[in-house]
Formats: C-alpha cells, sequence, structure tokens
C-alpha cells in the first residue's frame, strides 16, 4: 500500500474507524502498533521477520546502554546493525565491483553475482535501522535518559505515516507523544487530512505525471541532445521534490490525524542561495542525522580547516552510499561534497576580499547564489537518477556539451514543456503560496458542515487518485 493508493485509503478509514471506538492508551497504542505492522506487511510478509528481530535486539541493546553507557556494546550494536545494512543492500555491489575489476585486471572473480547475495532490499531498512541507532548513540553520550518501554519503543520504530521512508526522527521527537497518545479529535483529523491532500497534490499530479516524461527519456541517454537532456534533468528534479516532499507531507497529515507531530522534512530547497543553504532545506532530518551521527563523530569544525573539510567529504560520500547501493550515487555525494567544500573555501575568498554580511558585493552575490546553485544541483540528479553509472556520464557529458546524440533524438512535446515550466514556477512560489495560506487562516471552509466537508475531501482525494499520473511507487521507498 502506498500512501497514493485506494487500498491504503480503506486502510486508513479502518484504522481511524477502530481507534476512535478505543476508550484507554493501552488500545489505542494496540491499534496503531497492529495497523503498522499490516501496513509494514502488506508489501511482504516475510518483511516482518527482520523488522521485528532488529527491532527486539535493538531494544535489548538499548537497555543494556542505559543502564552500562559501555562503548563496546554500542560498538556491536552498531557493528550487527551496519552489517545487516551492508547484507541487504550492499553486498551486491560489492560482487559486481569484484567482477569489473577482475575483468579489468584479469585476475580470477565470479563471473557472475552469487544468487545468495541478490537479496531484495527489504523495504524501510535504512530508515528504521537509522531510528534506532540514533537513540542508542544518544543514550550512550548521555543526551537521552528517560526509560523507553518495549511498547512505546515498538510504536518509536513501526509507526506506519514514518516508518517507511522518514521523517527520521529522534526519540526526543517522538517517544514522549506516543506515550501519550490521545483519543481521537475531529480538529487534529481534518487538520491532518488537509497536510495529508496537500501531499497528495503533489504526489499524484505532479510527481507522477513528471515521472511518465522523464522515465523514457533516461531510458534512452543516447537519444539525448543538449536541451532534452537539460530538460529531461529538470524534470526529475522537479519530480523528485514533488515526490518525496509530498510524501512527506503526507506523513505529516497522518500522524497529526492520531495527535502526532511530525516535524518538517523540506524547506522550499529550490530557492537556496548554496548547496549549504541547500541541505538545510532538503530532507532535513537525514541531513540532521549525518550531522550529528556521522559529521560530528568524525570531529565536525573543531580541528583543522583541511580535516573539516574532509570530514565533509567523508559525510557527503557515506550519505550517497546511503541512499543507493551504486557509485553513482557514491559520485552523487562526491558532487554535493565537492559543492560544500567549495562553498567553504569561496566564504573565506570573501573574508579575504573584505566583502561583508549585508554590503552591496554580498547583496550581488547572494543574488546569482540562486541560479548558479539550482543549476549545479540540477546536475547532481543526473547520477541519482540515471539507470547505470555509464549512462548517467553520458548524460551529463550531453549536459556539458562534450556527447551528441547517438541516434534520432528523442523528442519533448509543447505541452510536456508547459508542464515541466508550471512545475518548476510552483516550486519557487511555494513559499509564497504557503505564507499567504497561512494569513488567511480558516476561511468560510471551517464554517462548512462536517458532512458536507468530509464528502468535499473524499471526493478531492478520489479523484487525486483516478485522474492523477499513474500511481508510482515513492522514490525513496527504495532506500
Amino acid at each position: 500500500m502506498i500512501f497514493s493508493s485506494m487500498s491504503f485509503m480503506v486502510f486508513l478509514i479502518a484504522v481511524l474507524f477502530l481507534y476512535s471506538a478505543t476508550d484507554s492508551y493501552r488500545q489505542r497504542a494496540a491499534i496503531i502498533l497492529l495497523a503498522s505492522l499490516v501496513f509494514y506487511g502488506s508489501w511482504k510478509p516475510s518483511y516482518l521477520l527482520l523488522l521485528t528481530a532488529s527491532l527486539t535486539l535493538n531494544y535489548g541493546f538499548y537497555r543494556i546502554l542505559q543502564h552500562t553507557r559501555s562503548r563496546a556494546w554500542l560498538s556491536l550494536a552498531l557493528v550487527i546493525n551496519l552489517g545487516v545494512l551492508v547484507f541487504f543492500k550492499y553486498l551486491g555491489l560489492f560482487f559486481q565491483t569484484l567482477i569489473t575489476l577482475g575483468g579489468y585486471f584479469q585476475f580470477p572473480v565470479p563471473v557472475e553475482t552469487p544468487g545468495w547475495a541478490q537479496w531484495a532490499l527489504p523495504l524501510g531498512v535504512s530508515f528504521y535501522t537509522f531510528h534506532m541507532l540514533s537513540v542508542m548513540i544518544d543514550v550512550y553520550r548521555g543526551d537521552w535518559i528517560q526509560p523507553i518501554s518495549f511498547r512505546a519503543w515498538s510504536l518509536y520504530v513501526t509507526f506506519f505515516p514514518h516508518m517507511i521512508a522518514g521523517p527520521i526522527l529522534r526519540a526526543s521527537e517522538l517517544v514522549e507523544q506516543l506515550e501519550k497518545i490521545e483519543p481521537l479529535k475531529l480538529d487534529a483529523v481534518r487538520l491532518g487530512a488537509l497536510i495529508f491532500i496537500g501531499g497528495l497534490i503533489k504526489k499524484t499530479l505532479l510527481a507522477d505525471n513528471l515521472a511518465g516524461m522523464v522515465e523514457p527519456l533516461y531510458a534512452h541517454p543516447e537519444q539525448l541532445s543538449f536541451y532534452t537532456a537539460w530538460l529531461a534533468t529538470l524534470a526529475f528534479a522537479l519530480q523528485i521534490y514533488f515526490d518525496f516532499s509530498g510524501y512527506s507531507e503526507m506523513a505529516v497529515g497522518l500522524a497529526r490525524m492520531f495527535g502526532v507531530t511530525l516535524p518538517r522534512n523540506f524547506l522550499y530547497p529550490y530557492i537556496s542561495h548554496s548547496v549549504q543553504e541547500f541541505w538545510q532545506r532538503w530532507h532535513i532530518t537525514l541531513s540532521r542525522w549525518l550531522r550529528d551521527y556521522l559529521y560530528i563523530s568524525l570531529g565536525g569544525s573543531r580541528c583543522s580547516f583541511w580535516r573539516n573539510m574532509a570530514n565533509l567529504m567523508i559525510t557527503m560520500l557515506l550519505g550517497g552510499l546511503w541512499h543507493g547501493a551504486g557509485w553513482n550515487f557514491v559520485f552523487w555525494g562526491f558532487l554535493h561534497g565537492s559543492y560544500l567544500v567549495g562553498h567553504r573555501l569561496l566564504l573565506h575568498a570573501y573574508t579575504w576580499a573584505g566583502v561583508t554580511a549585508g554590503s552591496a558585493a554580498d547583496r550581488t552575490l547572494s543574488w546569482l547564489g540562486w541560479p548558479f546553485t539550482f543549476i549545479l544541483v540540477c546536475f547532481t540528479w543526473v547520477f541519482f537518477r540515471a539507470n547505470t553509472f555509464p549512462d548517467a556520464w553520458h548524460i551529463s557529458s550531453t549536459m556539458l556539451g562534450w556527447a551528441q546524440p547517438s541516434s534520432a533524438t528523442h523528442a519533448i512535446r509543447l505541452s510536456e514543456q508547459a508542464m515541466i515550466a508550471a512545475a518548476l514556477l510552483l516550486a519557487l512560489i511555494e513559499p509564497h503560496i504557503m505564507a499567504w495560506l497561512q494569513r488567511q487562516g480558516p476561511l468560510n471552509w471551517w464554517r462548512v458542515s462536517a458532512p458536507v466537508r468530509g464528502l468535499a475531501y473524499a471526493t478531492l482525494v478520489l479523484t487525486l487518485i483516478a485522474f492523477g499520473g499513474d500511481t508510482q511507487k515513492f522514490i525513496y521507498f527504495d532506500f
């Protein structure tokens, strides 16, 4: 079940109905936990085996760390959890790389990846593993001292609105809320439904329709000209934004229906004036996780300048690898790491040149920073989207004017170009639209009777599902 499917709508209505019939915290917690397990198991029941094993084992590690704060026990927990990720996510990449290098250097290797190394990646494993690791690291550091019951731990890990693709939350953001979930409130359901529908619009009307354009273009990179390569990449940049921010808003809306507040995961990233600002606006909870648990652990900025630059690069390389088991993702991380290092060097150059904050030179550079940042970020998406690294290299070379199409170029219809332009405009003016909506307050919509309002919600949701683009899996479900 994906959030934008009819089956999920039926599931959600059933869960809300059962939840509304509860009269104690214990019953409400049981309904949410059961619903979360059913939701996760609906993808593939066998996934539940790894989830429950990981959840139970890590709760044991948490309890031990709570009493000992032992570095050895934390190291063991890290080795086991990261080992699980490596086994399910990266073993295939290891063998593929070994086979490629063996063919190049002429040393004996397997002729193909062994079948036992080609496991299907369990859904959401990267996300729920990071959730549990964050708690254990916080306990070890002394940042989290409040006891967590096994019930609260299970809810924290499996809470279905955020389990599959985030937001990635610390215990301090969610555990206390889940330990005191309240009876269903009409205002919470109403607000959650509005937020959910906003995300649904992004997913079905924008992301899924853009996906229909991007797929055939990236499937045949040899047919892309300079113009179509840039358009295809721009379309994907918008697709992944509306897809993932739409999912995140739907997750926030779903949680709000049950009285739980989740943080925003996106803050209009395509209006950023630097790559550093982009990462403060894009997938905010992952950026924060990488900063708090990887970058700072490496030494952060409390070291020499060049060591700090190395820490940045390592963090972004591993962040790229977290997104997918492919060298194209590693190179995507390398590009972003290079951009961040370049930005730090540029700031030093500004200081050396005497450019001060708020000066005319600073304002001019900031204004020029937006299109420059947007182009740089769009260029990196080639390596994120392309099916293989050679495809990504060919498309990026075409975008730089280094390669020409080897066959008839793939045409992009005028209507498709118009949609890309409209989606870009919407991504850029979205903060102004949201600010206007917040200023308007409840308007007259809230005065409409509940049955009429409910009917309008249902009609809108069904229309979006029926007439949006072909239903696509959320992109980040693969990570």
